[in-house]
């Protein structure tokens, strides 16, 4: 029996500091897309970050015209331990949205993002640091991913705060001098970096702005400042060595297998980044392709969804084709005002 277009799924990429909601018609065509906060319930709290996810899904379920839901995908950050994603997803299907309901890693939908079948390691480097493997015969790496307790480094809030480090301590004199002290100084209009750091602690600059300074960090090694390299470097080694270890946990050492980039920090392919990157796991696994895909994570998202759909053949390649133009042409529409949900004042 043939399923009604004007069924539909929700698919959820939800990251550190955006979350992303699209419901698409089976047939593959996107009704809408919101965007809302961050998926962060470690730190606004279970109650919170279930709310805000809710609003989201609700405000993009009443702009698609309230179609019948088929189920409900959701792959955020911040789902890093098997009890975190159990407590996820019963809280979504706590909902009744839908009848069906999958949760899992943001890694899964980057992953998802750059390849056909769900083979390969995918490492996302945003506001935080993260990666996954998926073996052929069902193998899995995961690391805990919940900073510096679990021996994470390498997120967009760790370069930041690792430039602002040595910024600092060259301004006063434990440190060398670096590039950095002037550029972030001047880019926060503050008459040095200390100040920026003062401000920061004050209030006056809101904490979230620090990931400004990772542009700044890349254009200072790019310009030969030897701190702001050595910190650069430091991110290639740990971006290196979650995707070689991951490769090797799940069989994929010794194969050609994909290696998936993404993240802010990872899909902005800045070249002395990139490059080390490629250089360094080619040095041990020269097989791995490494990728940074042209799909968006939450294009991985809705693939991940439509993958639990008992469509045909011949339905599920037309849908997968038109999910690839329509999402396209969606965020193209809204690419400079994706309709926002407002954040619960917590």
């Amino acid at each position: 029996m043939t399923t009604p277009t004007h069924d539909a799924v929700v698919a959820i990429d939800g990251g550190n500091s955006k979350t992303d909601v699209a419901v698409v018609r089976i047939d593959g065509e996107v009704l809408s897309i919101i965007r809302s906060g961050g998926h962060r319930p470690h730190a606004s709290g279970a109650d919170t970050a279930d709310e805000e996810l809710r609003a989201a899904v609700n405000a993009a379920v009443a702009a698609a015209g309230h179609p019948t839901l088929l189920g409900i995908g959701a792959y955020v950050a911040n789902a890093d331990f098997p009890v975190e994603e159990r407590l996820l997803l019963e809280r979504i299907l706590a909902w009744k949205l839908a009848p069906e309901v999958r949760v899992g890693n943001d890694t899964l939908a980057l992953l998802r993002s750059g390849v056909a079948e769900p083979v390969g390691v995918a490492v996302v480097c945003g506001a935080g640091i993260n990666c996954v493997g998926l073996g052929r015969r069902g193998e899995v790496a995961r690391f805990p991913a919940i900073g510096t307790i679990t021996g994470d480094w390498g997120g967009g809030f760790d370069l930041a705060f690792a430039a602002m480090f040595h910024a600092t301590r060259a301004e006063d004199g434990r440190g060398s001098w670096t590039l950095l002290s002037e550029l972030i100084a001047q880019h926060f209009g503050h008459p040095t970096a200390l100040g920026v750091a003062e401000a920061v602690h004050l209030g006056d600059i809101d904490q979230t702005r620090l990931h400004e300074i990772v542009p700044i960090l890349f254009d200072a090694a790019a310009l030969g400042d030897r701190i702001a390299g050595d910190i650069v470097e430091r991110q290639a080694r740990e971006v290196i060595a979650m995707a070689t270890i991951a490769l090797d946990r799940v069989g994929l050492n010794d194969t050609d297998a994909d290696v998936v980039l993404g993240g802010g920090v990872l899909a902005a392919d800045y070249p002395m980044l990139s490059e080390a990157v490629r250089n360094g796991i080619a040095a041990t696994h020269p097989q791995a392709n490494v990728i940074v895909p042209e799909l968006s994570p939450l294009a991985g998202s809705i693939l991940l969804s439509f993958d639990e759909l008992a469509l045909n053949p011949a339905d599920r390649s037309a849908a997968e084709s038109r999910i690839r133009t329509s999402l396209a042409r969606t965020q193209r529409r809204h690419e400079l005002g994706i309709p926002t949900v407002p954040s619960f004042q917590h």
